[in-house]
């Protein structure tokens, strides 16, 4: 199936073709990309094409545009514009790319009715990763965002923290005017447009995509497993993500269910007398629940101790090159490797 056209205006020839390289480089946008300079091939193109998106310079909005066939239009502003294009919603020009992104996919959610299977999915297959123990102190956060900042490299990869305390608006250093908790609301409304809300909250950090996680530990633990499973089906049927990295707590309503639709579990392990009690009994508690397969499926690993220096957006991004990096490269390269023989 063909995507849906997301057209991008700007008189400002520079801009227009660095948000295009910006937006090329999101593996999870569901629409191709088409970028223009000037109106008059806008005008052309559109007579020819449906356009569904349209984010379009107020200087380079008249009436022949007016007339395209075209879904939504929202006005790419630079603070002020004439009174006729009231009628339109707008989003400021001079922002980060992503953050024009995020309030042009949640103008276009608000209003648009998309039906789920009118969404053009290019991929294959969604892999969902499981990070998990029930122990606590074994570097289990820093290592799902490491593994997803590796495969994101090659892959489109969505990083999901189900915990009840992540604690990262506190690592980020910054705010999120949405996170899991919006999402999981809109999942429980049963909202048509998921996709397009979920795209509106996206955060990216070395080209891994993240839903800030919750600030309420409830939200974790009162959300019933019906709920996540609505969410991880629009994700692997809907979304273009061909990875999902969950990074699970231990406050999720049926746990167990969460692991079994995980297709690789990582658990990272602490050698004391203590710790191993713990995963003993986690392990005795799966064969209680008749659910062996997760047990089949579940590698333990020991990632290594690095004291962090900064804890910062900077820490985040410096784990890729740190020790942890290499030791996620050399773990995949041997998963690789094992898959080829």
């Amino acid at each position: 199936m063909k995507r849906n056209i997301f057209a991008v205006c700007d008189l400002e020839v520079d801009y227009a073709l660095n948000f295009m390289d910006y937006m090329n480089r999101k593996k999870n946008i569901p629409f191709e990309i088409q970028a223009f300079t000037s109106v008059e091939n806008l005008i052309a193109y559109g007579k020819q094409t449906h356009i569904e998106l349209l984010l379009i310079s107020g200087r380079a909005m008249c009436r022949e545009v007016r007339d395209l066939d075209i879904g939504k239009i929202i006005i790419l502003s630079e603070g002020v514009h004439p009174p006729e294009l009231d009628q339109y919603p707008s989003v400021y020009k001079y922002q980060s790319s992503s953050d024009v992104l995020r309030e042009v996919m949640a103008c276009y959610g608000a209003e648009k009715k998309t039906v789920a299977d009118q969404i053009a999915v290019l991929k294959k297959t969604t892999e969902i990763i499981g990070i998990f123990s029930p122990l606590g102190r074994c570097l289990k956060t820093s290592f799902a965002l490491t593994l997803g900042q590796i495969l994101a490299k090659e892959r489109a990869v969505l990083y999901l923290n189900m915990e009840e305390y992540s604690g990262f608006e506190e690592l980020m250093g910054k705010g999120f005017a949405h996170n899991l908790s919006d999402l999981l609301y809109y999942v429980r409304q049963d909202n048509q447009n998921l996709l397009y809300k979920m795209n509106s909250m996206i955060q990216t950090i070395n080209n891994l995509d993240y839903v800030p996680p919750v600030q309420m530990p409830a939200d974790i633990r009162t959300t019933a497993w019906q709920d996540w499973e609505r969410l991880f089906q629009m994700l692997i049927l809907d979304s273009s993500y061909e990875v999902i990295v969950l990074d699970i707590g231990c406050g999720i309503d049926e746990n167990f269910q969460l692991l079994d639709m995980c297709k690789k579990i990582y658990m990272p392990v602490l050698s004391d007398a203590v710790s191993q009690c713990k995963i003993a009994q986690f392990e005795n508690l799966v064969r209680i629940w008749d659910y062996p397969q997760i047990l089949e499926k579940t590698e333990k690993i020991n990632p290594p101790f690095h004291m962090a220096t900064c804890l910062s957006p900077a820490y985040v991004e410096q784990l890729m090159w740190s020790e942890l990096g290499d030791y996620v490269r050399n773990l995949l390269r041997k998963e690789s490797q094992k898959k080829e023989n």
